[in-house]
C-alpha cells in the first residue's frame, strides 16, 4: 500500500493538513489499513523534500497546511497509470508459514490449515456483512464508493485463500495417499554360501 501516493490523490482536491489527510485516507479506505499522525507527517515531509508537496500557509485554526505541487501530481500520474507490480510479491506470511510446516517435528499441517481456514471464513463473513451494510443504502459520495471497493476486494481475497487452503489439504492427502501405495523396496540379492570345508579342503558331507 503506498501511503505517499494516497496522500498526493488527497491533496489533489485541494490543501490539507495532517489529520485531515488521516481522516480522509481512513475515511476513504474504511479503516482497512488505519494511519497515525506520525505517519502522515513523515510522509509529508519526505513529499516536502521530494519536491511533490510545498507548506502553503495555515487554516483558520492555525494547522499548517500542505498544498501538491506540479511534480506531485505527476507522480500521481504515473501511479495512476502505472500497474501494481506483480513480479517481485510482499512476503506472505501464511505461504512462508505452511511452507516451513511441511515436515516440521510435532506439527500437524492438517491443524494448521483448519486453523487458519476457520479464521479465514469468519473473515469473509465480516466483510460479506460489512458489504451489505453498504449497499443498504446507494453510496451517496467517492468515499463510501471507495469503501465499497475496498471491501469487495477484501471478500474476494479470503475467497481466494480459502480456496488455496482447499487446494493444499488435497493435495497433502494425494501425496499421503502416493506414499501409503510405494511398494516395499525389493530385497537385496541372497548371499549364496557353499558347501563348509574343513582347513583340509574336504565338505563335511565329503567326510
Amino acid at each position: 500500500m503506498s501511503i505517499r501516493h494516497g496522500l498526493l490523490a488527497l491533496l489533489e482536491r485541494g490543501p490539507r493538513y495532517g489529520s485531515r489527510l488521516r481522516t480522509e485516507f481512513e475515511s476513504r479506505t474504511g479503516s482497512t489499513w488505519p494511519l497515525n499522525v506520525g505517519q502522515v507527517y513523515t510522509t509529508l515531509s519526505r513529499l516536502e523534500r521530494d519536491g511533490m508537496v510545498v507548506q502553503d500557509g495555515s487554516d483558520d485554526a492555525g494547522h499548517d497546511l500542505y498544498t501538491i505541487t506540479d511534480d506531485g501530481r505527476a507522480e500521481l500520474r504515473s501511479w495512476f497509470e502505472t500497474p501494481v507490480d506483480r513480479t517481485s510479491p510482499p512476503r506472505d506470511e501464511l505461504a512462508i508459514k505452511l511452507a516451513m510446516a511441511v515436515g516440521a517435528p510435532g506439527v500437524d499441517i492438517r491443524d494448521v490449515i483448519q486453523s487458519q481456514r476457520h479464521h479465514t471464513l469468519k473473515a469473509m463473513q465480516d466483510y460479506t456483512r460489512l458489504k451489505a451494510q453498504a449497499l443498504a443504502d446507494v453510496p451517496a459520495n467517492r468515499d463510501e464508493v471507495a469503501w465499497l471497493l475496498v471491501v469487495e476486494q477484501l471478500i474476494f481475497q479470503a475467497e481466494a485463500e480459502a480456496r488455496w487452503l482447499d487446494h493444499c489439504e488435497s493435495r497433502l492427502v494425494r501425496l499421503a495417499e502416493a506414499a501409503a501405495t510405494e511398494p516395499a523396496a525389493a530385497p537385496g540379492p541372497a548371499t549364496v554360501r557353499g558347501p563348509a570345508r574343513t582347513p583340509a579342503g574336504r565338505t563335511r558331507s565329503q567326510r
